[in-house]
């Protein structure tokens, strides 16, 4: 076979599974199967074991796929999460990131080493590989179940998702050391740990910032230039982050967060952009990692995997959880909710990886027994999260989002902003006219959206209850509009129109 032909072969591969990954997440809705695990799934039946019969088993290759396919998807989760609501469970967040990946990994070393009795390290590595939640799998599961959850719940998840992998890395390259240099203290990467969150921090804040400058500045000929520039800005953050020593993931989660709660050029088609990248992201990541996954090799050790699995579902995630909650104010069931929504996916498939690089002993059976585990996560606790969230009295509707038939283009050098606010029952406006609420003069009544209908507003047009309200206006004179409309300032303004299109 020549290389051309060899080329378009893996180029026809490639989109065949692609494809089929895809038509396959239209159904995992019809089954009540996640669609990440129907991802692995076409991985593993492309792989050596199944009908595919593709030999593939470079984890080198796969570990970069991963880590690349997880910055980015890292990113996307920063975009989506609105500081707003999160800022309140900061603490709570920071609080499962850091003690609760620690307990969970304790806790799991501690089951492996006395019940299966296998070494202290290499027991508390098995739980170092497992003990984060990963984001790519909450993200994904949450949108596809349209699951809401009330109160803080939903953005405490969204936070500790994406702020405890930093951790879980510096926890399994640190115990993948001492366990090849056996001559270290476990006390040495203590201060890599402190230089890794810091400089994360700092350089992810830093550079975000700087992304949003350039972002504003730069006028580009071509809108397109855009995209691809905002993924040359994901590289940069996370690559200087790991160069200078500190954390990445952490980095380019705090880039995005802080890109997604400011004003730019193109915001709502470059979030729709990094939707659909990280998307194709995760579907590559989900299915290289399938492809690694000989299913034979998993039989020998799926007894001790189920009970490591079954472990940490129902023991280690839920102590780590509410010793990592025993300062909040949360209610026992949302706390428990958030014990149920542990979801183990790619993250813990590439840590994994590690320590096969480094040629840690039995790292094949501790690659088989994590991918196992995380399997039986997604199949048990993503299936199952609206029946708990409705057993635990915590579920709620999502409104569906008013689609608007015009778009705005901010400039970016203002603050100028289109937003919808909901009319509020018993407020100034309801069932008055909008020339006798004195709105500020800088505020402009663009359309109200009432029972399906959107209405071209005049000032004689009376608002009721339950109009929502496109308002173009500046933060200031945002704030009274929404307090003349009843939404008092502090409470989540609802869908923001103004997404730059």
């Amino acid at each position: 076979m020549t290389e051309g032909v060899r080329t378009e072969l893996y180029l026809l591969i490639a989109g065949a599974l692609l494809l089929a990954s895809i038509v396959g997440s239209k159904a995992s809705g019809r089954l009540g199967v996640p669609s990440l695990l129907l991802f692995l799934g076409v991985g593993m039946l492309a792989g050596s074991d199944g009908p595919g019969g593709i030999q593939f088993f470079n984890f080198q290759l796969a570990q970069t796929i991963g880590t690349v396919a997880l910055a980015f998807i890292l990113f996307r989760g920063g975009l989506d999460t609105p500081w707003r609501e999160v800022r309140p469970v900061l603490k709570s967040g920071l609080s499962l990131a850091t003690l609760g990946v620690l307990v969970t990994t304790a806790l799991m070393g501690l089951f492996v080493h006395l019940v299966l009795q296998v070494p202290w390290l290499n027991s508390l590595l098995l739980g170092a590989v497992v003990s984060s939640t990963d984001a790519s799998a909450v993200f994904t599961v949450f949108k596809e179940r349209r699951l809401g959850l009330q109160g803080k719940i939903t953005p405490l998840l969204e936070l500790e998702s994406g702020f405890n992998d930093p951790m879980a890395v510096f926890l399994t390259l640190g115990l993948t050391s001492l366990i090849v240099d056996p001559t270290l203290s476990g006390w040495s990467i203590v201060p890599l740990f402190l230089k890794q969150m810091l400089l994360g921090g700092v350089v992810g804040y830093g550079l975000g910032r700087a992304s949003l400058w350039a972002i504003n500045r730069l006028s580009l000929q071509f809108e397109g230039l855009y995209s691809v520039m905002t993924i040359a800005l994901a590289l940069i953050v996370f690559g200087a982050a790991s160069v200078l020593g500190g954390s990445g993931f952490l980095a380019v989660y705090i880039a995005g967060l802080v890109l997604g709660n400011a004003d730019f050029i193109h915001k709502r088609s470059l979030i729709q952009f990094h939707d659909g990248f990280s998307w194709l992201m995760q579907i590559g990541m989900f299915l290289t990692l399938g492809l690694l996954v000989n299913p034979h090799e998993l039989l020998p050790t799926a007894g001790l995997a189920l009970a490591c699995a079954l472990f940490l579902v129902f023991v280690a995630r839920p102590v780590a959880v509410y010793l990592g909650l025993s300062l909040s104010s949360l209610p026992l069931q949302d706390r428990s909710m958030v014990a149920w929504v542990g979801l183990r996916g790619a993250i813990p498939i590439v840590l994994a990886t590690f320590p096969l690089l480094a040629g840690v002993p039995n790292a094949n059976v501790l690659f088989n027994v994590v991918f196992f585990i995380v399997v039986t996560s997604v199949l048990l606790q993503g299936t199952t999260l609206s029946l708990v969230a409705r057993l635990l009295g915590v579920r709620e509707d999502l409104p569906e989002p008013t689609a608007y038939p015009l778009s705005y283009l901010p400039t970016g050098y203002d603050r100028t902003k289109m937003v919808e606010v909901e009319v509020g029952f018993g407020c100034r406006a309801d069932g008055h006219r909008i020339v006798d609420l004195n709105l500020p003069q800088g505020a402009l009544v663009i359309l109200v959206h009432r029972a399906g209908q959107f209405l071209i507003p005049r000032g004689a047009t009376r608002l009721v209850c339950g109009d929502s309200v496109l308002v173009l206006a500046d933060g200031g004179d945002l704030r009274q509009v929404r307090q003349i409309l009843g939404q008092p300032e502090g409470v989540p303004a609802g869908l923001e129109a103004g997404a730059p299109g």
